[in-house]
This record gives structure tokens, C-alpha cells and sequence, in this order.
């Protein structure tokens, strides 16, 4: 019986992050569940690329749009199930126990967030988006485990730049669950950045989003800021 999960991370000058984040995928790999890595890469100019192939990972490459990237690494997996991961983002040990359970059931499923530093902001904000995903709106940096049947179902990923990961979701509503482990995702935008300023602006995207302006608009904003 084949290794049933590939896990599909995008990337765009991901660096030492993406490191720690195959890193974690071992304990997998050592239990016989995970089939290939494909890192679907954006255009990268630092080690990216350099990592993925010491790794042993598959490499697709393309334009540089966060859906359009998940799209393509998911049209060349070969597994039952996809893992979507963020090159900053690190799942806690044991993960692959709890993915083990949850490929017992037909549902697309979620990993709990948490951030490696912030403080009581960080805590604060991961309670928030664990509460919005358990009512069926997790995000990207949050890990998706998906069955290949029910994702060609929904359609897949959109190639779109920005808000990839809330479309999927709304596609999914209704058949998304929570994965008893963790996703420790980086906090350094939000440290380089600002809480107060990164978490309010995040939210007025999606406010945005949700009232019909298209991604493509909110992607440049973003860039710009």
C-alpha cells in the first residue's frame, strides 16, 4: 500500500523557514505516510530552491500567486490526501498520529494555531482564529488536510493572489474539522509589522473580500502597505 499523503507547500523566498517546516514532516516520513513533498515555488532568489532539493523535495515552479502555486502543486501530487503547508509554519510532534484519525473520515481538516512568539497578542489572536476556524474558516497558515476526492469535488484552489485560502474553506463549509495537533506559525510579520496594525488590516481584507472586491484589488493594496 502506497504512502497516502503529499504535502504540497508554497513557496517565495521562504529561506531557513522552510527548513524547519520539512524538518517537522519527518516523523511522517519515518511512519510511511507521506507518499512526496512538492514545494510549488513562485519565482524564489534566495536558498529557497537550494533547501527543497536537500531535502528531497519535487520542485514546480511558476508565476507567483499563492493559488495559482497551491493549484499547480496539487495537479502534480499523486497522493489520496493533500497536506497544504506554509513554508513558515511547523507542525507539533505527533502531528502525524492525529492525521493518522482524521484520514479515517472523508472531511477536509484543520490544525490548531499557534504562534511561536507575540506574547499575550499572539495567544490573544490564536484563540480568535481558532475560534473563527471551528466555525468553518480556518486560514492557510493553519495547515489543510484534504482528501484528493473531495478537493477536485470543490474545485480546488482558485488562481487567485490573495484570499485563496478563505475560498477554499467557504467551498468546504460544512465538511472541515479540527485535527487534534498544532500549527506553530511564524509571528514575524506581526512583530515587524505591528500587532495592532497587521491583525486589524488582515481583518478589513477579508471584510472586503466578502463584500465582493476581487483579489487581484486587494493583493496590490497589500503589496503597496
Amino acid at each position: 500500500m502506497r504512502a497516502p499523503i503529499s504535502v504540497i507547500i508554497p513557496t517565495l523566498n521562504a529561506g531557513m523557514g522552510l527548513h524547519r517546516s520539512l524538518m517537522c514532516l519527518m516523523e511522517a516520513v519515518e511512519a510511511g505516510v507521506i507518499r512526496e513533498v512538492i514545494v510549488t515555488d513562485g519565482g524564489s532568489t534566495d536558498e529557497t530552491l537550494e533547501i527543497a532539493k536537500d531535502w528531497g523535495s519535487e520542485i514546480v515552479t511558476g508565476a507567483p500567486s499563492r493559488g495559482g502555486q497551491l493549484r499547480r502543486g496539487c495537479m502534480a501530487a499523486k497522493g489520496d490526501w493533500f497536506l497544504i503547508l506554509h513554508a513558515d509554519t511547523v507542525l507539533s510532534q505527533g502531528w502525524s498520529g492525529a492525521a493518522g484519525m482524521h484520514m479515517q473520515s472523508d472531511l477536509a481538516g484543520w490544525f490548531s494555531l499557534r504562534f511561536d512568539k507575540g506574547g499575550v497578542l499572539g495567544y490573544l489572536l490564536a484563540i480568535w482564529t481558532n475560534w473563527r476556524s471551528s466555525r468553518g474558516l480556518p486560514f492557510g497558515d493553519q495547515g489543510l488536510l484534504i482528501p484528493r476526492n473531495l478537493y477536485e469535488e470543490v474545485g480546488g484552489y482558485q488562481d487567485i493572489p490573495l484570499m485563496e485560502d478563505v475560498a477554499i474553506s467557504r467551498a468546504l463549509k460544512g465538511k472541515l474539522q479540527k485535527i487534534d495537533a498544532v500549527a506553530l506559525t511564524s509571528a514575524e510579520k506581526y512583530n515587524t509589522q505591528g500587532w495592532f496594525r497587521r491583525g486589524p488590516r488582515n481583518v478589513w481584507l477579508l471584510v472586503r473580500y466578502f463584500a465582493g472586491v476581487s483579489p487581484e484589488t486587494l493583493a496590490e493594496e497589500y503589496r503597496r502597505r
